[in-house]
């Protein structure tokens, strides 16, 4: 079966989604297609008065619906139907997820849509299970500790995997007894339109999903400085994270939950499965054309494997064959814009000028379209801007260590701390070196997430703030109040 289709025969949801349905506006924002470079269509932009719209919209939906305070079984079966009817509509989410953005539209039939169902399903069937608790106070008194929901939770996800990203972000907040503002990027806002959609079909009260399109320094500033959004979940590079805390803390104090940047070590120690290895490294660089936040791109290896694990690298590496994000089967994938290939393009050669030896790639494919060659540079030393910078994008360094002690000191990067993969096959090696690294997940003989969605994700450092996925996901949604009765 072929998921290929015809990007001209597309009918495309457009402007912002409040209340149940689409708000006109003029439009501003240009969304191109990464895979031929050609103009899509255009998107508004929203301003301060359409985030007022959206929260009033939203705090209607929640005084109107009771959806706070319903029987917790209300909500999960309302999740749950909802969670069905994405993947009856997969076929379409995955096509809009595929036109403007970096996915083959492949991998987010088989992969992304039913992730982001079985997210929402993770984070629904904690609704009637979680629950406050029964404090230990004295015989004439009673202590408790409630859960409550924060009203309306503000939400902007990347366009990097742009309807499993609004998972994170919806799944956990409405089955915490929230509504969500949510502004997905404005180069790639469709399918998370049309799952807000879906979702009121499914029986979701109308306007607890609102959907405002625009950017991040008009659109993004209103969202998580408005006084009326009382918590704000965000994923994207650490430089935004940082303009997002410095608004919030202008405009008032709020939590937030912030899944930011990341330059994260692949370690391969001298007694691991080469083939394994290198198998695990490829894939945790290449897929979405490593702009992904996880991506594993500084590789790091013990002296004696080096030149064998850099040929199978540059085997994979090599492999590559770049396609449409529309075509089936799925060749490499696009960069999302000219503007992150030329700045891609601009670190490489910053990082070659600066002494690194190109192994393999270190340009653009010439075809139209943004594709970016996967890229290996070795010989950097911690100074290079290969190894200092997050690049978002195919390219990975290479060095060598000759101890442990060495290999964790080059491991522990000064400003990211997301994630790391270790490649041992000695189990004490493997905890001591867990135990050692500074980042907030570590992988240990393979690299990337499990789809139980039951381990946290989240970073140390500058890689962010909080946890997505897993009950702390969850709780991050709800507010703790304690309660003492004298009897």
């Amino acid at each position: 079966m072929t998921f290929a289709f015809d990007p001209s025969t597309i009918s495309l949801p457009n402007g912002h989604y409040i209340g149940g349905r689409y708000v006109d506006a003029p439009k501003e924002l240009a969304v191109h297609t990464p895979s031929d470079g050609r103009l899509l269509t255009d998107i508004p932009c929203g301003d301060q008065e359409t985030v007022n719209q959206a929260v009033n919209a939203a705090k209607t939906a929640l005084r109107e619906s009771g959806w706070a305070t319903v029987t917790p079984r209300e909500r999960v079966k309302a999740l749950h139907a909802w969670a069905d009817l994405i993947e009856a509509e997969a076929n379409t989410l995955a096509q809009l997820e595929a036109i403007c953005s970096s996915r083959p539209v492949g991998q987010a039939r088989v992969g992304d849509v039913g992730i982001t169902a079985t997210q929402i399903r993770f984070f629904a069937e904690f609704a009637d299970k979680e629950c406050g608790a029964l404090a230990p106070t004295s015989g004439d008194q009673l202590g408790f500790i409630s859960h409550e929901p924060y009203g309306v939770v503000g939400a902007i996800t990347p366009w990097n995997y742009p309807i499993s990203m609004a998972g994170w972000k919806l799944g956990p907040a409405l089955a915490a007894g929230n509504a969500v503002v949510l502004k997905p990027s404005e180069m790639t806002p469709f399918s998370t339109l049309y799952l807000a959609e879906l979702a009121e079909r499914a029986g979701l009260p109308k306007g607890l999903i609102n959907i405002v399109l625009g950017n991040g320094p008009e659109t993004g500033a209103a969202i998580t400085g408005h006084p009326d959004i009382a918590k704000v979940s965000f994923t994207g590079s650490t430089r935004a994270g940082s303009a997002i805390m410095e608004n919030i803390a202008q405009s008032g104090i709020k939590p937030m939950t912030l899944e930011l940047g990341g330059k994260s070590p692949q370690i391969v120690f001298a007694d691991a499965d080469l083939d394994k290895a290198a198998d695990c490294i490829a894939r945790g660089i290449l897929p979405n054309a490593g702009q992904t936040c996880v991506a594993g791109t500084r590789v790091l290896v013990h002296h004696s494997l080096a030149d064998a694990l850099a040929a199978k690298l540059v085997t994979a590496f090599d492999a590559q064959k770049p396609a449409a994000t529309w075509d089936d089967p799925a060749g490499f994938s696009p960069i999302i814009s000219a503007g992150q290939m030329r700045r891609i393009d601009s670190i490489v050669q910053a990082s070659i000028a600066a002494g690194a030896d190109c192994l393999t790639g270190g340009q653009a494919f010439e075809r139209p379209g943004s594709y970016y060659q996967p890229t290996l540079l070795s010989g950097v030393t911690e100074e290079n801007p290969a190894v200092k910078e997050e690049i978002f994008g195919p390219v990975a360094t290479f060095q060598t260590f000759d101890s442990d002690d060495e290999a964790i000191a080059l491991a522990n990067h000064p400003t990211y701390g997301l994630c790391a993969g270790v490649y041992t096959q000695d189990l004490s090696r493997a905890v001591r070196v867990t135990r050692a690294l500074e980042t907030g997940t570590v992988w240990v003989n393979r690299y990337g997430r499990s789809y139980d969605h039951i381990l946290p994700t989240g970073g140390w450092k500058s890689s962010g703030i909080g946890k997505d996925l897993g009950r702390e996901a969850f709780l991050a949604n709800q507010r703790s109040k304690s309660v003492l009765i004298d009897l």
